[in-house]
């Protein structure tokens, strides 16, 4: 379960080599049960490990991706990759999440598309992929998978859950839903559930995908498929994570060609961030598969951790772990007042809970640019959630 390591090619604080590993959970005797009704007797998942986990099997560090994340969180998959894992400025020796002292994992999310069963997957009833017959997904139902994945890894508590945006959500329904598997739960840019505004931007993306003529109800995997709706859904998705200040400071009005206007409706490039939107959009459509999409985003649209039936207070009231909660203060998805609700549940509770509101420029993805102030607040954090634990 250890990360595989390259002495000499990357530097000291990097886990080096990882390798993907895969795990099939749940069975006929004991199949999954989503929160819809629906049962799956078999899912496979995709996750990654860095750093070893220890003797008394109690320093190891889950991580819950966003929307379209996956398991590849740090290191490289061979010494040519262009590109590390999506946090590997967190994880590492000496890092936030230090190797060295935790045992680091990150898995793929049910319904997605990067080795996780999920829409794309072959149903074994049929011998045909699942399409929009795949059950109908909740932050619940993700969480129960990664739960699992940790029985089945040996590990009966983890000391901490770590996640932000959507992945936040998974840590808090997973801190309430199974409270004695967690002794600590760091929520970055995340809520108890995703305002009105989110809801709207998601349904914008949903109806590029549906719209898309090559889209075919879901079954296009042996066709080119929504690449138009789905870069569309990316493009718009992507400027609710930015800030106003951001767009400014990298784009503002600057043409693509200096050279002035064109005064061509045919041209859809003209300004810059014209172009980087485009760029997003074409480069999200080679790694992302339109109908996880789709669920995913219902998922989180659906999410909500109190319900009609309990207050927020009422929700958190069993949960065993410590909390960080981190908000951004140029973050408009997931704004501020939302992780003070959530700490003021908390606190209600008799709960112990730090927060603190970050100022970054980089609106709701700051928690994926700015990771020194995240290590200032993540590395004790976690020291004092380990020590604890041992006393």
């Amino acid at each position: 379960m250890a990360e595989v390591r390259s002495p000499s090619v990357f530097p000291a604080d990097s886990v080096g080599l990882v390798q993907t590993q895969y795990a099939s959970l749940f069975s006929e005797e004991r199949p999954l049960t989503f929160q819809s009704g629906a049962q799956l007797t078999s899912v496979d998942v995709a996750y990654e490990t860095y750093g070893r986990l220890n003797d008394r099997r109690d320093n190891a560090v889950f991580i819950c991706h966003a929307l379209t994340g996956d398991a590849h969180a740090a290191g490289r998959h061979h010494e040519d990759d262009d590109k590390p894992g999506w946090w590997d400025g967190l994880i590492g020796p000496g890092k936030a999440l230090d190797t060295s002292q935790y045992f680091v994992i990150c898995a793929n999310v049910l319904g997605g598309c990067q080795g996780t069963t999920g829409p794309g997957s072959v149903d074994p009833q049929t011998g045909e992929r699942f399409c929009l017959d795949f059950p109908f997904l909740t932050v619940a139902d993700i969480v129960q998978v990664h739960a699992e994945l940790v029985k089945h890894l040996g590990i009966d508590r983890l000391l901490a859950i770590v996640g932000g945006s959507l992945g936040g959500m998974q840590v808090l329904e997973w801190a309430v839903r199974f409270p004695d598997q967690v002794r600590a739960a760091v929520c970055l840019a995340s809520a108890p559930k995703l305002a009105a505004q989110g809801i709207a931007f998601n349904a914008v993306g949903r109806r590029a995908i549906y719209a898309d003529q090559g889209f075919g109800n879901g079954r296009y995997y042996d066709k080119d498929g929504p690449r138009y709706g789905l870069a569309l859904a990316r493009m718009v998705a992507h400027i609710t994570y930015l800030s106003e200040d951001s767009i400014e400071l990298k784009f503002g009005r600057r043409l693509q060609d200096q050279g002035g206007f064109a005064f061509e409706m045919q041209k859809e490039t003209e300004f810059q961030i014209e172009s980087y939107l485009h760029y997003q959009g074409k480069r999200f459509v080679q790694r992302f598969d339109a109908n996880s999409y789709l669920y995913l985003t219902r998922a989180m649209d659906y999410f909500d951790l109190s319900g009609d039936d309990r207050t927020l207070s009422e929700a958190v009231r069993d949960v065993q772990a410590r909390f960080l909660v981190a908000s951004y203060d140029t973050d408009w998805l997931f704004p501020t007042s939302q992780s003070r609700e959530l700490t003021s549940a908390l606190l209600q509770e008799g709960k112990h809970v730090t927060f603190v509101e970050l100022e970054c420029p980089y609106g709701h993805d700051s928690f994926l640019i700015d990771l020194g102030p995240l290590t200032s607040l993540i590395s004790p954090f976690l020291e004092q959630t380990l020590q604890a634990a041992r006393a």
